[in-house]
């Protein structure tokens, strides 16, 4: 239920709860112009049956058993340079509303952001002042279906001056990524130029698509994938589907990943949805478990993350073990960003934002559980810098229970 009224019911704007109206309204304008006049700028077990949805990075501690629940390796006390145990989330603005099926955002230069429609396949301007949202363009060949469709999307390192946005999305075929140019000054609708794919291949099913895509700081393009349900392909190397992959922004494998022949980056992954980069250059990744744990891991070049042969923290030789887990009824986790010394990760089933506050590359306390409830289910999160975040619902995406005015991008404040 979300600010008391029941889900699955079709209710009027005005008629949501006092309390959500409440929050909704006093917030929107303020946190708005606030963030228009601030800017963004791009950032850089197995069960039975599969559970359907609900840059190198410097080497990192695996951590090690945790108790069951939401579970970090937590110290005893904070670390000096960690964040606090506590943290605090204030929702300041409604950037946008009545979007569907929103899966990838990407922040342009001066503030307006870019929003990937999964089952329409197409990509929107939302004007942060106003709440305007604006088609720019279609992205031809996307076929939505299931947990597949037009997914992530990133802006090109060098945005300003090449005007290059990449997206991952599913075809008939595969899922794979390409890239359009983006301008401005062609009429609206038709401001993307014809898709130019980067990588194809990407197995694709109803399920377990992955989808997330991100430039890390080494300017390489990272993907998430998944394994469409098929298990044996997150442990075959020669296979795309249940990965992290690195590649050039030409789609070509990079120097320094761990086969130079391949983008294949880490591999025993069931199906990635959440990339980010802390501030030492570490990259955390969020995944679905099956029925036991979803996950948060470190990620380290050719490391095995285990998928099928363990779930959660498995201690076993060989094999890399999740700093922080989650009952699957908890979480569901799809997008994640760092700010203010923790990882943020919004959760789908889980209709919640967890933050998960690190020293490095040790959790300082146990994950700690923001906004149950109150949105739905959420799907991204973006850092703005400092301790500003966008945050994604996803009510529309055909397993929520919209109300009027779903799906919404929020902007948050946290520490």
């Amino acid at each position: 239920m979300r600010y008391g009224s029941p889900r699955g019911r079709q209710v009027g704007y005005g008629a949501l709860g006092t309390r959500r109206r409440g929050v909704l309204a006093a917030v929107a304008l303020a946190g708005c112009g606030a963030l228009l006049a601030a800017g963004c700028s791009p950032s850089g077990g197995p069960g039975a049956g599969p559970r359907a949805e609900p840059g190198s990075s410097p080497p990192g501690t695996a951590a090690g058993s945790g108790p069951a629940g939401p579970s970090g390796s937590a110290s005893a006390s904070p670390s000096a340079s960690g964040p606090p145990a506590k943290g605090a989330v204030t929702v300041t603005g409604e950037v946008a509303k009545g979007l569907e099926s929103p899966w990838g955002v990407a922040p342009l230069p001066g503030g307006d952001l870019l929003v990937a429609s999964r089952d329409k396949g197409t990509v929107s301007r939302v004007a942060v002042g106003s709440g305007a949202v604006t088609q720019i363009g279609e992205v031809p060949g996307v076929a939505p279906g299931g947990e597949g469709g037009l997914l992530g999307l990133a802006l090109s390192p060098s945005f300003a001056s090449d005007r290059l946005v990449y997206v991952y999305f599913t075809t008939e075929s595969d899922n794979r990524i390409a890239r359009m140019r983006y301008d401005e000054q062609r009429p609206a609708g038709q401001q993307l130029g014809a898709p130019d794919t980067v990588l194809r291949g990407i197995p694709k099913g109803l399920i377990h698509n992955g989808g997330r895509i991100a430039f890390g700081p080494d300017k390489m393009l990272y993907a998430g994938t998944g394994e469409t349900g098929e298990t044996g392909l997150a442990q075959d190397k020669k296979s795309l589907g249940g990965k992290i992959l690195r590649m050039t922004p030409d789609g070509d494998p990079v120097h320094g990943n761990p086969e130079p022949d391949s983008v294949v980056y880490s591999y025993g992954h069931r199906n990635v949805q959440g990339l980010a980069w802390d501030k030492d250059k570490r990259l955390w990744a969020a995944e679905f478990g099956q029925k036991a744990w979803d996950e948060l891991n470190l990620i380290e070049p050719g490391a095995n993350y285990g998928w099928p042969e363990a779930e959660g923290k498995a201690g076993r030789p060989g094999l890399r073990d999740p700093v922080a887990v989650w009952k699957t009824d908890d979480a569901s986790p799809s997008g994640i960003a760092w700010a203010e010394g923790s990882v943020w990760m919004a959760g789908l089933k889980g209709n919640r934002l967890w933050r998960i506050p690190l020293a490095g590359a040790e959790p300082v306390a146990e994950p700690e559980a923001f906004l149950e409830g109150k949105y739905g289910r959420l799907r991204s999160v973006v850092s703005l810098g400092g301790d500003r975040l966008l945050l994604v619902t996803s009510e529309t995406d055909g397993r929520g229970s919209p109300e009027a005015g779903d799906d919404r991008i929020l902007t948050l404040t946290v520490r």
